[in-house]
């Protein structure tokens, strides 16, 4: 097989653990640029593969697919970089820093006929999905509760955050699009409150460090949407999906980063997991796997550009619900 060749753009937390992942898969080979040209050096020296100068020097070679790694404010013109390069693109989410350029930047997409896979990565963790097939093979009977839950077990620097577009954009927008993914539903309205009752840092760049979301499906199932940045006891990233049948849960595993208040009953029984890339290194790996099967051919799109957005709507609801204290509409 000719080696498939992989741009990767960002060599920060996220984009090293995606060149590892890439470096990891038989016959790939992976070019690593970023806006510090020594950083993309000693990650290509520490996983043995080759970086180059700059974005320009990656876009002048001839590369199969693209992944994009940056920060928010470069992924729309990356994103119509590589379309019009031809290439295939792994984008990380959010497709663009609004939905208003996400919209411009799908019509790019469309125009083009881009393969373009975003980086929702629950949806190739193995509990989501088996999730998804028990409620869909109906053994969950019709859903009467549904509580989705992200929990940091630390905020992440208070200058992200100023740029993050707030709790909800940036984590509940997650669980927003793995409940539509799973239930094949869309969102049609939300009411979100929040709290900042941590670091006071947090509330100055208009940010909040916990919220809850009330979400109304289309046939009126009613989902609770959990964020915190301040869950000291671990990271901790669960569905529970409660039916007339049965009941489902995803994230509930000896890491599960809580204890139980019942007398004798020991639990967890492991390590609970820090960080989100913990509790979801084998998604992440599948998510490259996955991308460089889409670049060959081989494999569909787990995460198509257009449901990516259309989660970003609905955390556009909910940030305007928190800001307003009202129920919000999701635009479409």
């Amino acid at each position: 097989m000719v080696a498939t060749t992989i741009g990767l753009l960002g060599a920060g937390r996220i984009g090293t653990l995606h060149a590892a992942n890439l470096r990891a898969l038989a016959e790939v080979e992976v070019l690593i640029a970023d806006a510090e040209p020594a950083r993309a050096q000693q990650v290509a020296v520490d996983l043995g593969c080759s970086a180059v100068a700059d974005a320009e020097a990656l876009f002048a070679r001839d590369l199969d697919g693209v992944v994009i790694a940056t920060g928010t404010d470069q992924h729309a013109p990356l994103v119509q970089r590589a379309a019009a390069a031809g290439a295939a693109v792994f984008c990380e989410k959010p497709l663009a820093r609004t939905t208003a350029e996400a919209l411009a930047v799908l019509e790019v997409i469309d125009a083009s006929g881009a393969t373009v896979q975003v980086g929702h990565q629950r949806r190739l963790d193995p509990g989501y999905q088996e999730a998804r097939r028990a409620y869909r093979a109906g053994e969950l009977g019709w859903l009467h509760t549904v509580r989705a839950v992200t929990a940091d077990q630390f905020p992440p620097a208070v200058a992200f955050l100023a740029t993050s577009g707030g709790l909800v954009r940036d984590c509940s927008v997650h669980d927003f699009d793995i409940l539509q993914w799973i239930t094949g539903q869309r969102i049609m309205e939300v009411y979100a409150r929040g709290s900042n009752n941590g670091d006071p840092a947090i509330g100055s760049v208009g940010d909040v460090d916990s919220a809850v979301t009330l979400a109304t499906f289309a046939d009126g199932t009613l989902a609770t949407v959990s964020a915190t940045r301040h869950n000291g006891a671990g990271h901790d990233v669960r569905l529970e999906l409660h039916g007339s049948v049965g009941t489902i849960q995803v994230g509930l595993d000896a890491s599960y980063a809580g204890r139980s208040a019942e007398p004798g009953f020991v639990y967890p029984a492991g390590q609970v997991h820090t960080t989100f890339h913990e509790r979801f290194a084998d998604a992440y790996a599948a998510e490259m796997a996955a991308f460089v099967a889409l670049v060959r051919g081989s494999g569909a799109n787990p995460c198509p550009p257009h449901e990516a957005v259309d989660a970003g709507r609905v955390a556009d609801a909910a940030q305007a619900s928190l800001d307003s204290a009202v129920p919000v509409r999701v635009a479409r």
